[in-house]
């Protein structure tokens, strides 16, 4: 008799666990037995030009971005988040390589004159995933060499449907006519159309390869790169979004690439996915200020793309794993665009790179508001290879540069045409603390010493490493691009 109540109640208990499920976020421990019986796919989003208040979950007052602001209530949202280049080909061989664009090679962005690429004996994310077992793809923009031994397909992808490089680099852009051929859209190595004067309808069909993609690949794990051109000038929407924004057609644009995440969120949740699914929506830069009407808002950060300010180089992050991160974490504490790789690594069990590279995994970063990065500092460069400042912890350190800023005085334009910048020359060293001082706008140099020599100790570690225009120093650890002879 005590048995069959025995067993009566252990069917009771297994009834009700299946009945509420298991809420528990997994340790580590945990996540690694479950990596060994079904390897993680990974959702990468990575949008151009992108600036920090242009999400609702952000602070955005005029653009609706219901799917994302939702991501970030289901997942984690870093406040503090940094890409290594405010400019889209460096910022892109960071991301997919874990490593410091100038270490690589790979600065500015690379047009269709452009004779390298990122080298292929550097590791991307997907060539790491391959030999695991996953299936790989890149819809969107690549802007890492157009040449053939530069495209996707020879650089880890399984496919790529897009474009080479940055969707202005096109002949009737006011700033390039008459200088650049049609832009190429591209499946995997062919070229099988050119783009014009009408790119309305680019956001809709990288959204749908997506889709279509995750769908086929339900039943093996996948990392899939989905890199919108938008909304970098000059800006194209499609008619389901046309004139729907307050904030015009940028509002429009950003609008649409919201709807695309929510397209991807229900076509991994409709698949039955999305608790085996790591997402990661990043920017690879700050807005391009001078395009007035037609850029983006930094929100309190100071300047835009193309500067070492924050308003250049801190972006919205936005992660999420169901059932992996906990909903609604808030990340304060700083990481950058090099650790995504690592921290996939971790998570997929895929071998690191043969070459160095300088991520870190900042896995814990997204299951505990507390932990911190591994990293004792992120080195933020520009203009080639100048070392314009350190992050460490709460501080920022500026050494001497110059910098482009939009000139005053300027009417205020929404046509698509630019307005000037003009340079600043910063003559002295100027440090912030960015949890007061977000904005960047009270210089406290002098009150710190110790932290500005601390960081400055950090800082001739990175120009014996990677070198630094600004000083003449060549780096012992750099490394060739892919050239074509």
């Amino acid at each position: 008799m005590n048995n069959i109540i025995s067993i009566q109640r252990l069917i009771l208990t297994i009834v009700f666990i299946f009945k509420i499920g298991f809420p528990t976020i997994l340790s580590g421990a945990d996540l690694d037995s479950k990596t060994d019986e079904k390897k993680p796919n990974v959702v990468l989003i990575f949008i151009d030009d992108l600036g920090y208040g242009d999400l609702g979950t952000y602070g955005s007052p005029d653009i609706a971005t219901p799917n994302l602001d939702q991501m970030a209530k289901e997942g984690v949202k870093f406040t503090n988040f940094y890409v290594a280049q405010a400019v889209c080909s460096a910022s892109r061989a960071a991301l997919l390589t874990g490593t410091y664009s100038n270490r690589i090679g790979i600065h500015g962005a690379l047009d269709h004159m452009a004779k390298h690429g990122l080298n292929p004996k550097e590791t991307t994310i997907a060539e790491m995933l391959k030999p695991t077992g996953y299936q790989t793809a890149i819809f969107g923009k690549w802007h890492l060499g157009h040449q053939p031994e530069f495209l996707p397909t020879n650089q880890g992808f399984d496919e790529f449907y897009g474009i080479p490089y940055s969707n202005d680099m096109w002949p009737n852009h006011p700033q390039t006519k008459n200088y650049y051929p049609p832009l190429p859209l591209y499946y995997n190595e062919k070229v099988i159309d050119t783009l014009f004067s009408d790119q309305s309808t680019l956001t809709t069909e990288f959204t749908q390869k997506a889709v279509e993609f995750i769908k086929r690949n339900k039943q093996s794990p996948f990392f899939l790169y989905l890199a919108h051109p938008q909304p970098h000038v000059p800006l194209f929407v499609s008619d389901k979004f046309k004139g729907k924004s307050p904030k015009g057609l940028y509002g429009d644009v950003v609008m649409e690439i919201d709807w695309s995440v929510g397209e991807l969120m229900k076509a991994l949740k409709d698949s039955g996915l999305e608790e085996n699914t790591l997402v990661i929506f990043l920017s690879d830069n700050g807005p391009w200020l001078s395009y007035s009407g037609h850029s983006g808002s930094a929100g309190p950060l100071k300047e835009g793309k193309g500067t070492s300010w924050d308003g250049g180089v801190k972006v919205p992050a936005i992660m999420k794993w169901k059932g992996h991160i906990p909903a609604g974490l808030v990340q304060q504490n700083p990481a950058m665009s090099i650790d995504i790789l690592p921290t996939i690594a971790k998570l997929t069990g895929a071998s690191l790179p043969s070459l160095p590279i300088d991520g870190k995994n900042i896995f814990p970063m997204l299951t505990d508001a507390n932990a911190t990065s591994q990293q004792e500092a992120y080195f933020i460069y520009y203009n080639r290879n100048e070392l314009q400042a350190v992050v460490m912890g709460d501080w920022k350190l500026y050494f001497p540069h110059k910098y482009r800023s939009i000139a005053p005085g300027q009417a205020f334009r929404n046509d698509g045409n630019p307005i000037d910048y003009y340079m600043i020359d910063m003559k002295e060293m100027e440090l912030y603390h960015i949890p007061t001082d977000p904005s960047e706008s009270k210089n406290v140099f002098d009150q710190n010493p110790e932290i500005v020599f601390k960081m400055n100790a950090l800082a001739e570690k990175a120009r014996a490493d990677m070198g630094d225009a600004l000083q003449n120093r060549q780096g012992k650890n750099t490394r060739e691009p892919g050239n074509v002879n």
